[in-house]
C-alpha cells in the first residue's frame, strides 16, 4: 500500500463517500415522507382497527411485497426507463436515488407497519371510546408510542441503504461503490477495494451509533 497515490485516493474517496451520502440522504427522505404514511395505512386498514378496508390492504401489502421481494440489481434495471424519464439520465447519484427511494419506501413500510404493531391496541381502543378523531389517534397514540420503533426502522433502512448505493456503482451511480469497481475489480487493486470497504464499515458504523442514540432518547 506504499505505492498508492495517497493523495489522489483521498480526493476520490471523499468525492465517493459524498455521492454515497447525497443518495442515501435522498432516499431516506422520500423513505419517511411517503413510507410512513404507507405502513401507517397498511396498519390502519387491517382488520378490527378504525380504517378497516380490505382491498386497500391487500393492493397496498401486495405492491410493498413485490418489491421487497425483487433483489435491487434486478429493480435497480427494471427502473431504468422510469429513471431516464424522470430524471432524463440513468448514471449519476440522482438518477441512482430513483430505484433506492422506491426499495427505501417499500423496505421502511414494512417496518413501520411492525412497529406499529408494537403499540397496545388497548390503548388505541381507549383513545377511540373517548372520542379522539382519527388524525389524533394516528398522532398522538400510534406514532408516539411507536417513536422508538421507527427510529430503529429508519437506521437498518439507512443501513440497507448504504449496501444498496454499493450496488448502484454497477449501472454508474457513483458512489463508494463505484469507486470500488472502478478501481478495485476493474483494474484488480485489491488496497483500494479494501479501503473502501472500510470506508463503507465506518460509516454504517456511525449511522447504527445514531440510531441507537436517538432510539434511546425517543423511549418512554
Amino acid at each position: 500500500m506504499g505505492n498508492l497515490n495517497w493523495q489522489g485516493i483521498s480526493a476520490d474517496l471523499i468525492k465517493a463517500l459524498a455521492e454515497t451520502s447525497y443518495m442515501v440522504g435522498i432516499s431516506m427522505a422520500l423513505s419517511v415522507v411517503v413510507g410512513i404514511p404507507l405502513g401507517l395505512l397498511l396498519y390502519i386498514t387491517e382488520k378490527g382497527l378504525f380504517a378497516e378496508n380490505r382491498l386497500v390492504n391487500l393492493l397496498g401489502g401486495f405492491a410493498v411485497n413485490v418489491i421487497r421481494s425483487t433483489p435491487f440489481v434486478i429493480l435497480l434495471v427494471l427502473l431504468l426507463p422510469i429513471t431516464q424519464r424522470l430524471i432524463g439520465t440513468t448514471i449519476g447519484p440522482i438518477a441512482a436515488s430513483v430505484p433506492l427511494s422506491v426499495a427505501a419506501i417499500a423496505f421502511y413500510a414494512r417496518l413501520v407497519q411492525s412497529s406499529l404493531w408494537e403499540v397496545d391496541r388497548g390503548v388505541l381502543e381507549a383513545a377511540d371510546a373517548m372520542g379522539a378523531p382519527p388524525w389524533m389517534i394516528i398522532k398522538d397514540v400510534l406514532l408516539s408510542e411507536s417513536f422508538p420503533g421507527l427510529v430503529r426502522g429508519l437506521t437498518v433502512t439507512a443501513v440497507s441503504l448504504i449496501g444498496y448505493s454499493a450496488m448502484a456503482g454497477i449501472v454508474g451511480g457513483g458512489g463508494v461503490g463505484d469507486l470500488a469497481i472502478r478501481f478495485g475489480y476493474y483494474r484488480y487493486e485489491t488496497d483500494i477495494m479494501l479501503i473502501t470497504v472500510v470506508a463503507l464499515i465506518v460509516l454504517v458504523q456511525l449511522v447504527q451509533s445514531a440510531g441507537d442514540y436517538f432510539a434511546k432518547r425517543g423511549t418512554k
